[in-house]
Order: C-alpha cells, then structure tokens, then sequence
C-alpha cells in the first residue's frame, strides 16, 4: 500500500484510521502530524482506537494561501471520512436517535502541548442531547456533554470570552450549594445550557449553531486558526519550529470517560518525565473528560498504587479501582515502548470499562530523564549507544549545568505542591505574564504565580525563573510547557489562594504580594519566602556515561572560553580540551592596574608607555600563570589585547579628576586624551591588530608575560601549556608579519632569558569578511585561524549586534532569517565565509589548526556546520562545554548518515 505521503501527490487531505483502515502510519508526521501519524500507526497495530481520519497539514498551507477557505474537493473528502467513521461506530452524524459525536484536535509534526485548539463532543444540539441522553441511558451524562460543548465552541470556534461560562457554571454549583460539577444533576445541566445559549446570543449575536455540520467545518477552520494564533507563535519561536509546517486536523469518534464510576479519562508516560525512572507515570480522573486533567481543574488521581502510597494520597489508585482495565493499559505501555523504542506520552480514555487509546507521542521530559532513559535503554538492548548519543538534546543539558538548593539552608517553607520539573528558582513574585515579561527584560529574576496556567501565559513562563500554580496536577499544562522549557515548576499548591487581580497569595494567614521574593524547589514540590542558598551540581552516573559515549564518537574538539582560573577550572571539569578564547582586556579592566593601564594611555611617548607597561608585566604574568597551571598540558588561545583605548578612559565629567589624580595628570590632559581617542564606530575603529601595529610595545609586554608564565608553569609542574598567540582583527597579511614578528622576538627573548622553551603558535581570528576571502595569503604566516563569528557576523550583515534586538525579532519572524543570525550561524552568508576561509587557509598551509570561538561555538545547529566544514574544534562559554560535547558527537553520527 502506498504510504500517506506518496498518496499526497494525488492531492489528497484526508487519511482514515480505525475499524481495520490506516490510511498512513508513524514515519508520515511531516503531512499527518504527530498525533495523526500515530493514531494510524497504533490502528495498524490493533490497538483500541476510535475510528476517525486526519486532515493533512498540506491543506492547512493551502488554507492560508487561499485566503483562509476550504476547496470544494476537500468537502466530498471530508463527507467520506464521516462516512468511515459512521460505517464503524453504527452511528450517525446529526442523528437525532443515536447521534456520531467527534472531536476535533490539531496535531503539529511536533508536539506543541497546549499550544493550539481542541473542540469535545461535537455534533450535539438540541434535538441530538435528547437522543444521547436516551441512547446512553444517562441524561445527565448527555447534558453534561452538550454544556462541555457549548463552552468549548464558544471559546475555541466563536472566540466568545470563556470567563463568562465559567462564572455561569460557579453560579449554578453555588445556587444548589455544590462545590463540584459532578454534583450537578441532568435538570441543572440542562438549565446551565439555556443560560450558555443565552451567553452565546448575546455575545455572538446569533442563536448557537445546530447544525452539526456548520459546526465542524467551525472548529476545523478554528484548529487551522489556531496554527497562527500568538501563543503559538512564540511556542514556535522558542522551540525553533517552522511557521510554514502548519497543522493537521484530527476528526475522530467520540468515547466518554464521564459516563458514571466505570469511565475515566487519563494520562500517562510509560516511564517517569521527570526522574527518567522505569515505572508508569500518571494521573486520571473517573467520570471525567480529557480536558478536565490536563486543564488542572480537578485534582487527579494516581495512576499506580506505588504512587499512591508514596505520596500519602487517599484516594484509590487507577490500579485498585479498576484493576482489570489498568492491567490492559499496563500491556498497552509496554507494547507501545516496545514499538516505538522510546519513552510515551499517552492519553486514554475507558468508557464504561472498555479501554480506548486516543493519542501516543515520544513523552517530553526533562534533562535529567532524558539522560536516564537514553542510558537505560542503551543498557537494556532497546537502543543503540549511538541512538542513546542523538536522544538528546544538548540544549536541555544547561537544566542540569546550574546550581540547585542547599539542602542545609534555612527554607521558610510556605506552602507545598507538586514538584512538576525539576530544579530551583528565586525571584520576584509576579501573577501575570505580561508583568513577568516586562520584569525579566529589566534583569530582575521573577517567578510567575497563576491559579492555573493556559497557552496564553506562555511568554511569561519563557520569561520567569520558576512558575507556581494553585491547581493542576503533574500532567498540567504548567507542568508539560515547564519540562519542556528547563523550567522549575512546583503546581497543585492546593493551599495557596491566589488573586491575580489585587496581585496577592494567601497561605496559612500569611501573604505573597507583587515584589516578594520567592523560591521554589521544583524537585521537592516546595515554596519558600526568602532566597535560598544553592550548591553546584554533580555532574556523574547516567550524564557522566552518555558524556563518555559521546566522547567516543565526536572528532570536534570542545575547548572553553575562559579568562579566569575559576572559569578555566569549570569548564575543566566540564571536559574541555582547553581553552579556545582567552580575552585579555578583561584583566586590564582590574581594580588593581587599571590605573596603569591609564598611565600607558596617556603617555607622551614610547618611553613612557614602556614605563607604565613594565607595572602591567607581573600583573599579565600572574594571569596567565593561573590560567596555565589549570590548563597544564592543554592549548590556551590567548588574544592580545582588542578593545580601543578610549574604553578604559573616564567618559562621566564626575569621573575625570579621580581618575586624574590617580593616574597623575591633569584633568586637562585627560580631558585631551579622552577626545583624541573617541571614535564613532569603535567596532571598526583603532583597535584590535591596529593597536598592535601603532603601539607594539602593548602586545611586546603581552607576549612576555605569555611565554614567562607558560615556562613558569612547565618547570613547575612538568606539564607545559600550549600556548597559542592570538592576534585579532587582522585584515590583511603585513598586518599578521608584522605582529608575529612582535611575538617572535619576545618569544626568543624569553627562551634565551630562561634557557628554556616551549611550543606556540601565532595565529589570528578571522573577524572581517576579507581576512576570510584572502585566507589563503594570511595561512603563509598564521599557524591557526579562529574565527570570531560573533564580528564576523556584525561585519559580514552589517548588522551591530548591540543595536539588532531592536528589529531582529521582526526579521525572524518575517521569515528574513531563519533564527536569530547572533545565536545560530547564518550558514548561508558568514558560514559561506567560514568555508571559503577553512578551503583557502589549507590550501596554503594544510596542518593549519582551524576552530570557532564566537558565541555559536555553543550552539548545537552551529556546531553541525562547524563539523560539516572540517574545523578541528569549538569553543563555548564554560557551561556550554558539555553541550558542545554532545552536539559535536550528534554532528558526527549525522555525518557518518
């Protein structure tokens, strides 16, 4: 049989599934979607699933090039999909005896958690409600779902404000003196949808519709919509997902898990999400709809006894209530890990005792878990080491690269919930996203409060260092969208009454109010006033095992970008390589000889910058000193000094005569001086190598201390550093003679000083879009190139990188770049560069040492392309040396196909 994506050059959107039919499978989520690929694949297999079919993501690009509007083609398509799904179920649609009721769900190539529209139980009216009531035997059961519907139409399809519902139904539950919506009996449920009909009317102007079939054409065109809606947009932008992959619509036959004690609803992972534990994980709610659990408006059960009986909860576990069913879904769990070869996220449903699979996608989860579960499988047979290396992603790696709390610190615990992802966060208490947006862009740490969370808050929770929710359980919308980002998340702090209005907590008598200072602990579930102390991680077992992996297969080399001993010794013990960017103005900049660096500055001449340098010699030489001793053994890339001098100057009028004073000359003359060196555009200004041409004696003195240092270390320890001289903006070859023979002649000075010598390279960073193009000419002298993509990109764009947040962002999502050309290579322009430089550098000098120390040594798509060029290695800030690590072994594996 064809495969759905070889059917799709018929210009065919609709693909069934259910009832012996499977129209495609798990390998075609690019046109199904992830959710309906997988319900076809799980058809194939025989598993319990409802009968429906897939609208493919190619008609939602349609959709939108067409204005918005459905091809009449799509229409007969559609009818033959109902037709499909009638033929299984023996029900019809619209029919008012025994009504077909379908849901209708979007379904992204990736999971998108929350992120787009769902519609439940549609095809119910008021002629339809009275058919289900007497079909099912349950008149209750039958309003309820026709007021579930309503309320979803009207917020989903009619975009009507959901608040208004939701008070109509508290109102109702406060008139008969009830607290939960099961208490409601058929007649109050009838009565609630005659108030939300009214709602619906007033609101929308015109009756709520009846017809079943205006009504799914509603909620196709609504989950088509959703793709563009803006929460889904910044989902995209923050997970770096394609705007033009669009959606697919999944229409399938309804099954009910809130018709009476023998129906449930549920979620689970077939391995702990967030500890990465072999044990089922999960949460469900008897006589209830999906939407209730993940929606955290009820407080849901334990999955399994185990869970139950470690949380200390009382009521019965899905294990103990229904034993039999949970047995089926316990032989589910292990078939579809089996089959997939991956951890599951799972959504079910048992409707009067009969189990029904409605979803199955690779579970998310956090760093932690997913370390875990790649080792475990590796270890168990179910997957290769090198599928373990690629599970992966190194990005989720920084969740386990930062402090977490000091277990022996003071914790003024407020209130406990659930530890719904992992880690710890301090910040200010903020109770809306917008607040949490606007405070994280000016620096300030927040934590965001919510009753619950919905997609709408997803910008604050990308913004805040932590998010706390009153409800929900461990499956909620907060709990899902946090693993996912790496962000701690405690939710169901039943306790805590938060209100969002007056911008306020209460707990046990006391109050959080904006401002307040929070910590949560995501691992233990608990909330804290105060800032607690942390302690760094230990990074050993299952990230120590799959590091090692990884080791084993990369041929990039991870070096840190590091001027500090502290800095070194971190990204040491991260398994850098050594260093691949040491910036030496950072140490100019010290308290202790700024004011010699000032000195030199304001010298007359040669003899007095010699003078002030001769003060600055020891200092540079116990820098380095410190550095080599931890790198002992290693390659340190030092760059010579960079920045123009007006930078270490006075630029405030209350600065100018301290600053004279303690350097001793007149304000005058530092006024003078300051003038002389201001530059317009410093970034393209007298600096780098063109300090080096004008005043050689600076990068003389450095030089020294280098080599001094270097053989300070080696007669010490017995293990010499590399170092590797790096001069930085050079644009031309003469530019490069004319400093290496600088670096030469101290190097020989020192050599002959000391009756010893050490191994060095002189090499250069190529920053300009012409040291690129003549790379061929600077190889006969340089020894290594490394390029610095973050000026390369500034030169290359013409883009500052200081200025661009102001309109990048509209760029990306414009669609001019692809991402942000700061954080991702622009392979297409700089890239093209890198190429042409690495191509024509060993042309001319083929052993020539070639690496990347921009920012993008960090980043994994980066990092690919590094390794598609063939450089020897990159260079990441320190807590990005592991992410590199993995990211260069993933590049590898690619490599090899």
């Amino acid at each position: 049989m064809a495969t759905a994506a070889e059917a799709a050059t018929d210009t065919r959107y609709v693909y069934r599934f259910g009832g012996g039919v499977s129209d495609g499978g798990k390998g075609d989520k690019n046109l199904l979607g992830g959710k309906g690929a997988n319900l076809a694949e799980m058809a194939s297999i025989d598993l319990p699933v409802p009968p429906g079919f897939t609208i493919s993501t190619a008609m939602c690009t349609r959709y939108y090039e067409e204005g918005e509007k459905f091809p009449d083609s799509l229409r007969a398509e559609v009818a033959n999909g109902i037709a499909h799904i009638e033929q299984v179920t023996g029900k019809t649609f619209g029919n008012a005896a025994d009504p077909l009721l379908v849901s209708v769900r979007s379904g992204a190539r990736v999971s998108m958690p929350g992120m787009m529209d769902t519609v439940l139980n549609l095809g119910l009216n008021d002629a339809t409600v009275e058919g289900l009531a007497a079909a099912s035997g349950d008149a209750r059961f039958a309003w309820d779902s026709y007021r579930r519907f309503i309320q979803m139409y009207a917020d989903v399809v009619l975009e009507l404000d959901h608040g208004a519902f939701e008070e109509a139904l508290e109102v109702a539950k406060e008139d008969r003196g009830f607290t939960l919506d099961t208490e409601l009996s058929a007649d109050d449920l009838r009565a609630l949808v005659a108030e939300y009909k009214k709602l619906v009317a007033a609101e929308w102007g015109k009756p709520f519709p009846q017809d079943v079939h205006d009504q799914l054409w509603g909620a196709v065109g609504a989950v088509f919509g959703s793709w563009q809606s803006e929460r889904a947009k910044v989902y995209r932008r923050l997970n770096d997902i394609p705007g033009d992959w669009g959606t697919a619509v999944n229409v399938q036959a309804m099954v009910f898990g809130n018709m009476g004690d023998t129906s449930a609803t549920g979620v689970a992972f077939t391995r702990d999400p967030s500890k990465g534990d072999r044990a089922y994980y999960g949460e469900f709610l008897i006589n209830a709809q999906g939407e209730d659990v993940v929606a955290g408006i009820r407080t849901p059960q334990y999955l399994t006894r185990a869970a139950r009986e470690e949380a200390g909860a009382r009521p019965a576990s899905m294990e103990e209530a229904m034993p039999e069913v949970y047995a089926e879904l316990a032989a589910v769990f292990d078939r579809l890990e089996t089959h997939y070869r991956d951890m599951q996220d799972i959504e079910f449903t048992v409707e009067r005792g009969k189990l029904w699979m409605l979803q199955t996608r690779s579970g998310k989860r956090t760093a932690k878990a997913a370390l875990k579960i790649a080792v475990d499988m590796a270890n168990e047979g179910l997957i290769t080491r090198d599928e373990a290396i690629a599970r992966v992603e190194p990005q989720a790696l920084d969740q386990l690269l930062h402090p977490t709390l000091d277990p022996n610190a003071h914790r003024d615990v407020l209130t406990k919930g659930l530890p719904a992802s992992p880690g710890a966060a301090s910040g200010a208490a903020v109770f809306d996203a917008d607040t949490a947006e606007r405070w994280a862009a000016d620096g300030k740490a927040v934590i965001l409060l919510r009753t619950e969370t919905s997609p709408e808050d997803i910008h604050g929770m990308h913004a805040a260092k932590g998010i706390l929710t009153a409800r929900g359980g461990m499956t909620s919308h907060a709990a899902v969208v946090a693993r996912g980002m790496g962000r701690p998340c405690v939710s169901g702090a039943g306790t805590l009454a938060i209100d969002a209005r007056a911008k306020i907590a209460r707990v046990s008598g006391r109050e959080v109010r904006e401002g307040d200072t929070l910590t949560i602990d995501g691992s233990t579930g608990e909330v804290m006033m105060g800032e607690v102390a942390t302690i760094q991680p230990e990074l050993a077992g299952d990230f120590g095992t799959l590091m090692e992996w990884a080791d084993g297969v990369r041929r990039l080399k991870v070096r840190a970008n590091a001027e500090t001993p502290l800095d070194c010794r971190t990204a040491r013990d991260f398994g850098a390589e050594g260093v691949g960017l040491c910036r030496t103005e950072h140490m100019f900049f010290d308290g202790a000889r700024i004011t010699a660096v000032r000195q030199m500055i304001l010298a007359e001449d040669e003899a007095g910058r010699r003078v002030a340098l001769e003060k600055l010699l020891p200092e540079q030489r116990a820098d380095f000193t410190a550095i080599f001793e931890v790198m002992a053994g290693l390659p340190v890339t030092v760059r010579l000094l960079d920045p123009p001098l007006h930078e270490f100057l006075p630029h405030e009028e209350n600065e100018f005569a301290e600053v004279a004073s303690a350097a001793g000359v007149g304000v005058e003359q530092l006024k003078r001086r300051a003038a002389e060196l201001h530059e317009f555009n410093p970034m393209l200004g007298h600096r780098g190598c063109r300090l080096g041409v004008t005043y050689p004696e600076i990068y003389e003195m450095q030089a020294r201390a280098i080599f001094e240092a270097a053989i300070d270390v080696a007669e010490r320890s017995g293990e010499a550093p590399i170092p590797e001289v790096m001069i930085p903006l050079v644009a031309t070859k003469r530019e490069l003679d004319l400093m290496k023979t600088v670096v030469d002649a101290a190097a020989q000075a020192v050599f002959g000083e000391r009756g010893r010598t050490v191994d060095y390279l002189v090499g250069t960073m190529i920053e300009l879009p012409r040291a690129a193009l003549k790379a061929g000419e600077i190889a006969e002298t340089g020894e290594f190139f490394s390029f610095g993509t973050n000026d390369l990109t500034q030169t290359t764009l013409g883009v500052s990188r200081d200025d661009a947040a102001r309109f990048l962002g509209a760029y990306v999502e414009k669609g001019i770049y692809a991402k942000d050309p700061f954080v991702s290579l622009d392979v297409e322009g700089v890239g093209e560069l890198v190429s042409l430089a690495a191509e024509r550098g060993r042309a001319t000098r083929p052993a020539i040492k070639l690496g990347i120390c921009g920012e993008h040594g960090g980043d994994p798509a980066s990092i690919a392309f590094c390794e598609s060029v063939g450089l020897d290695y990159v260079s990441a800030s320190p807590y990005r040396v592991p992410i590199a690590r993995l990211a260069a072994a993933q590049a590898a594996l690619k490599a090899r196909g």
